[in-house]
Parts: structure tokens; sequence; C-alpha cells
């Protein structure tokens, strides 16, 4: 098992998932539910956002095979995509998460999806799977160690809003958001490149 590789992924996919910038988006859209609801709340969608990217990840080769998408197609796809994310992330612009009613609570939509588990963590869990589908078990644990630290930080977003304050979360998410550009136009040189390579 390589540690390394391991840890770079489990980075990715934490910083991909980015809960830092979630917490207000959580704890907006879960703010008339009472303490004990709302931990139920986030745990049951965390779980499913869990499961959903699991099944993208060990359906990986199966889906590119069925709509016939190449490597680097899918590098190149994922890079902009994170690049996207990544501007978004340090220009933050303001977003609609709708309004829910006193007795309305969410269901995988929009915390488990596209909050937690976005199109962005999907796309990376293919390239994944496809690339180098002998170390599953390496990117399951990756996608594991990423995924808890996301619920142990989102479980934990009231207390984390009042320590670090909305300066605070903003900086640290757009200094992620610095983090994932680097990640994103290395992921898009690379697509370029195997493309080139394979013409």
């Amino acid at each position: 098992m390589n540690w390394q590789d391991l840890a770079s992924a489990a980075i990715t996919l934490f910083l991909i998932m980015d809960p830092l910038g979630n917490v207000p988006v959580f704890n907006s859209v879960l703010a008339n539910c009472d303490a004990a609801r709302r931990t139920r709340i986030i745990v049951r969608e965390l779980v499913l956002a869990l499961l959903i990217l699991l099944g993208f990840l060990f359906a990986g080769n199966a889906i590119l095979t069925f709509l016939g998408l190449t490597q680097s197609s899918l590098s190149i796809a994922g890079g902009i995509l994170l690049f996207i994310i990544s501007l978004r992330m340090i220009f933050p612009g303001r977003n609609s998460h709708g309004d829910l009613g006193e007795d309305e609570e969410p269901f995988l939509v929009p915390l488990a999806i596209p909050m937690v588990a976005g199109p962005s963590t999907i796309a990376i869990l293919l390239l994944l799977s496809s690339s180098q589908p002998d170390r599953m078990l390496e990117w399951s644990l990756a996608l594991f160690l990423a995924w808890l630290v996301t619920a142990l930080l989102l479980v934990a977003s009231p207390w984390l809003l009042r320590f670090l304050g909305t300066k605070g979360s903003r900086a640290l998410e757009r200094l992620m958001g610095m983090i994932l550009v680097i990640l994103a136009t290395q992921m898009l040189l690379n697509g370029i490149r195997d493309f080139v390579v394979s013409l």
C-alpha cells in the first residue's frame, strides 16, 4: 500500500468536499431544527453521501465503459470542473439553497448531493477507479478518511462556526480553493498530455 498516494488522494477528496465551505450552508438549511434533530439529519445525509460515493468508486470502470469515455477526457473534464469549483471557493457568490419550513427537513438534496457527494468528487473517484483499478482498497480508504474528517467538521459545525467566525471560515475556504486551483491545473495538464500521447 502506497501511503503517500493514499494521503494525496484523501487530501484531494477532502478539499473537494469542502466541509469548511459547507458549514454555513448546513447551518442555514438546518436553522429551524433543534440540536439533536440537526445532528441526526447531518449523520443521515453524510452516510447517504458516502454510500453514493462508494457506488461511483466501485462502478467507475463499468460507467466509463458503458459511456465510451477515455481516461484523458475524464482527466480534462475533472480538471475543468475542479477549476470552476475552486474559483467559486476563492470568489464566493450568493448561493440559493432554498428555504425549508419548520417541519420539513432535507433528504438527499441538497446536503448529501451536491454539497458532499458533488460532481467534482464523483469525477475524481471515477478517475481513480479507472486509472488504477487494482488499488481499490487504497482509494476506498482515502475516501473514507476524507469523508470521516468532513463528517466530524460538519457535525461540529455550530461550534466550529462560533469558533472561526464568518471571516475565519471564508479565509480557510479561500485557502483550500487556492490549493484546488493547483490540483485542477495539474489534472488538466495530465489529461492533455495523455490525449496528445494517444494521438
